[in-house]
């Protein structure tokens, strides 16, 4: 049983992690790059204004700080598997692997523009303080389809209860 699990999953992530995925990912970077304008590049300063200003500054009940927001993005973008990713990528690729590493986190930024953005004009607030929402809710009245978006929440739960506890595990197991 363990060895037909083992196959099943080898399988599913040689196609989800071949030179196909990554000409996606990168051509979705580059689109959304021109689209807005190289807005990651464009809006930095007022970026570094919005942080700083909301750094150490109360917030209202409820309400979230633009310095809250940015380390709530940074921690849900930021995990283990990066940490670990960049030390090994370093070991491999040498010194020119940060550099590669921070033009594809300059196009990927854009797509994570993108992604907050739709976040943000399609979350739905709640009676009792606060809002729902999130690739769920742009995917259904977004693109319009429900049942993409439920498959979407479905395996987003898998993903985070179990997937994402193996590929930590695996990173600490592997450094040990």
């Amino acid at each position: 049983m363990e060895a037909i699990i083992n196959d099943a999953i080898s399988t599913i992530n040689g196609y989800l992690w071949s030179y196909f995925i990554i000409f996606i990912l990168i051509g979705a970077g580059l689109f959304f790059t021109m689209t807005t304008n190289f807005v990651q590049i464009r809006m930095i300063k007022e970026m570094i204004r919005l942080v700083i200003n909301g750094a150490g500054s109360s917030t209202e009940k409820n309400h979230v700080s633009s310095f809250q927001a940015f380390c709530v993005s940074t921690a849900s973008r930021v995990g283990v598997g990066n940490i670990a990713g960049i030390a090994i990528a370093v070991v491999l690729g040498g010194p020119g692997a940060i550099f590669w590493m921070w033009v594809i986190a300059l196009i990927g930024a854009a797509t994570g523009f993108i992604e907050s953005t739709l976040a943000q004009i399609y979350k739905e607030p709640v009676a009792k303080g606060g809002f729902y929402g999130g690739p769920a809710y742009y995917i259904r009245y977004g693109l319009n389809n429900k049942a993409l978006s439920v498959l979407f929440a479905i395996l987003i739960s898998i993903t985070y209860g179990w997937i994402y506890n193996s590929v930590q595990a695996n990173t600490l197991a592997a450094s040990l």
